[in-house]
């Protein structure tokens, strides 16, 4: 096994060797996902990310599936549209004379293998088909393990001591793997197959199987994730899994409006991006709130699902209810130094792992992200306004009341009228902006920033925080405090002006460092100020062309730091590399100031990336170098896939460029100067704000504007063009 080392920050997931499968199938539900190779297998041989994990710990590390001793031929494998089921086909290799058994030539058996996600257990169904002409027997076998190892140490982190390996549980048709862990809690992996195999031991189930030409034989194994503080798992068939999972994956994208345009690798795109957001969408007990991504982020973090909300806002306000819900339920109420928590703050992340558990990383519930407050006041503004949904502002306004103060008080302790951070955890976040790497805040040197650290894009967003709190304030009718809060957010936008735009780079500086000095470093982060408003008009145009120039834009989207600065790198994680999100947030901030076509741009050149990638599947990023003839963008070896905001992505990019704004308390859908790019003819949004009062629209693309015809609408809702 590779040896894990330690490259610099302590959070840093290590590439220590080059990935034996280019893209894992990825299955998740709730709080489990799993990472197979194309033949279904987890292989030993080859360690690395791949396994079955639940609540970020491997329960298990090795399956693999032989026939005669030999692994079969792969003939194919796919997740299907709904991203719940993983489909793989496989042949039998020429296989040798056994004693009872001519020689049998390759392609006579078809195997098939279908494994499914539902509830903490992997479903696997298995079909040989015999299509010989004379009867044959042959062996199948499963080999398996589970080594209960902490994603974190996945990632690459080495532990001083671990857990306990127990005695395993054999009995006819199952076996249980258990693992006593340091915080105390029993963990064990619970293999079950059917019919009862031939032979099963410790590490392997074997299966006998005489076949007749033209026959079937079918064979079933469960695996399933046990932890002794969860409930009871009780083990159902294959098939009653199968038919409870797609009736839930119809209910969860059932009523919400859906998009389809002219273009069919557009609509791939789109359905991807759905099928990813539902995928990883969990069902927690305050609603639906979408994991980061897998495999490191298959967790809840608070600026993510924040992002993610926002980006499918118009699509379904149930994600944003849910999120909005979870991060009020979770947020600090009181000093936690260890886990940089501070009363009012929201969440950036929260962990169930054996090491999350016993505190040997701080993430069981950490609030290391200087971001995630005043964005949730952000979403909240948002989501008001898109739903009129005024009874869940009045349940969650202590809570914004709360990351007010928080904002005022501990966002800004030096009171200079800007939030900073300076981690207080020894073993938190160095960086706790959206750019979290240790390496990604610097001067134009090179040298790294001093704490404590204020982003410029952070302040833009406890001005938009700021100003939707004001709003919400009204609907609670308490006119001093929005009157206050407008107040207060002018001020900052002109504090913001003053102190952070850089004649030198065409654009504000990513930061002012512990000493109040510009760290003079052309960023993406500046272009979330076009996205939040903070940017004044004098100088977005500046910005803007700067960012759309070729020390910014590779061709296939906007770099995070521009070519030629300090640090730059197109490898990096955050120094030079390209992010959907960000892209995203930067195209509706360009729409925000008139520059639909710039937008447009950002849309067409993340459409372009999106052919290159398997599914159509964003990433979470990918690497910055500039766009070559007959060559796709480059893979970063690390990156989440699928990731929610990447996924939503295309929304955040869709609505930009149509000018799309649901006004539900006044009954109105406003598209302000629509337009569509050159790869879309039309588009069609079938029950535009739902769940309340919706339209269906056509929307055409002409060559200077869009027409728009109304197909179906709601008695109480109205349709506005402004031009």
């Amino acid at each position: 096994m590779p040896k894990k080392i330690q490259i610099g920050d302590k959070w840093y997931v290590a590439a220590t060797a080059a990935s034996a499968e280019e893209q894992p199938q990825v299955l998740k539900n709730d709080q489990t996902f799993a990472m197979f190779d194309r033949f279904g297998d987890i292989q030993v041989l080859a360690p690395g990310k791949e396994g079955l994990y639940h609540n970020d710990t491997r329960y298990l590390s090795h399956q693999e599936l032989t026939i005669d001793g030999v692994r079969p031929l792969h003939l194919g494998s796919s997740v299907e549209e709904s991203n719940s089921l993983l489909v793989i086909d496989l042949m039998n290799p020429d296989l040798p004379a056994r004693e009872g058994r001519a020689p049998l030539a390759k392609g006579t058996l078809h195997i098939f293998r279908a494994k499914l996600l539902w509830h903490g257990v992997c479903h696997e169904h298995i079909r040989v088909t015999h299509h010989g002409s004379e009867s044959t027997q042959v062996r199948l076998e499963f080999t398996f393990d589970g080594d209960f190892v902490d994603l974190f140490e996945v990632r690459g982190m080495k532990r001083d001591k671990r857990g306990d390996r127990l005695p395993p549980e054999v009995g006819t048709a199952e076996v249980v793997l258990p693992y006593g862990g340091l915080d105390h809690l029993l963990r064990r992996t619970r293999l079950h197959f059917e019919p009862v195999p031939t032979a099963i031991d410790v590490g392997r189930a074997a299966f006998d199987l005489d076949l007749d030409p033209g026959t079937e034989h079918h064979l079933y194994c469960t695996v399933i994730c046990e932890t002794e503080n969860d409930a009871p798992r009780a083990r159902i068939s294959y098939e009653d899994a199968l038919r409870q999972n797609n009736a839930a994956r119809r209910t969860s994208r059932g009523g919400h409006c859906t998009v389809v345009t002219s273009n069919p690798l557009v609509n791939l795109w789109l359905d991807r991006s759905v099928s990813d957001l539902s995928m990883l969408t969990t069902m927690l007990p305050t609603g639906p709130y979408p994991f980061a991504g897998v495999p490191w982020y298959s967790t809840t973090f608070g600026r993510d699902g924040i992002i993610t909300a926002l980006e499918y806002l118009w699509v379904d306000p149930a994600l944003a209810r849910g999120v909005l819900t979870f991060l009020a339920e979770t947020q600090a109420k009181a000093v936690d130094p260890q886990n940089d928590a501070e009363p009012g703050k929201i969440l950036h992340e929260a962990r169930h792992s054996e090491m999350a558990l016993t505190g040997e990383i701080p993430f069981g519930r950490y609030y290391g992200s200087v971001d995630s407050t005043p964005l949730f006041l952000v979403l909240a503004g948002a989501y008001l306004h898109r739903t009129g949904d005024a009874g869940l502002i009045r349940a969650i306004w202590p809570n914004i009341l709360a990351a007010l103060q928080w904002i005022d008080q501990w966002g800004d302790a030096d009171g200079d009228g800007f939030v900073e951070y300076a981690r207080r955890s020894e073993e938190g976040l160095v960086q706790q902006g959206w750019k979290d790497s240790h390496d990604s805040i610097f001067h134009a040197d090179g040298t790294m920033a001093q704490a404590p650290i204020a982003l410029c894009e952070v302040q833009g967003y406890v001005y938009e925080g700021k100003l939707a709190a004001a709003g919400l304030a009204r609907m609670m009718d308490e006119p001093a405090l929005a009157d206050r809060l407008v107040q207060q957010a002018k001020e900052l936008r002109e504090r913001f002006h003053a102190a952070f735009w850089c004649d030198e780079i065409d654009s504000y500086a990513i930061a002012l460092d512990g000493g109040k000095r510009q760290c003079k470093v052309p960023s993406s982060n500046a272009g979330h100020t076009l996205w939040n408003g903070i940017a004044s008009p004098e100088h977005a145009p500046r910005m803007m062309d700067s960012l759309m120039g070729v020390a910014f834009f590779s061709g296939w989207g906007i770099r995070t730091i521009a070519a030629g600065a300090a640090r730059y790198n197109p490898m990096s994680y955050h120094n030079g590399s390209i992010w959907p999100h960000d892209n995203a947030l930067i195209a509706a901030g360009m729409a925000r100031y008139g520059r639909t076509e710039s937008a447009m741009e950002l849309l067409s050149a993340t459409f372009d990336a999106s052919l290159h990638f398997d599914s159509h599947r964003l990433p979470e990023l990918f690497c910055g170098f500039p766009r070559r003839p007959g060559a796709g963008p480059t893979l970063y070896p690390v990156a989440c896939s699928p990731q929610a905001w990447a996924a939503a992505a295309v929304f955040g990019m869709l609505q930009a460029c149509l000018g799309l704004d649901i006004r539900a308390r006044q009954s109105e859908i406003v598209l302000h100067r629509p337009r569509l790019p050159r790869f879309i003819d039309w588009i069609q949004i079938t029950r535009l704000g739902a769940p309340g009062p919706s339209v269906d629209l056509l929307l055409q693309r002409y060559e200077r504007n869009v027409g728009i015809e109304v197909m179906r609408e709601d008695a109480d809702v109205r349709v506005t063009v402004v031009a």
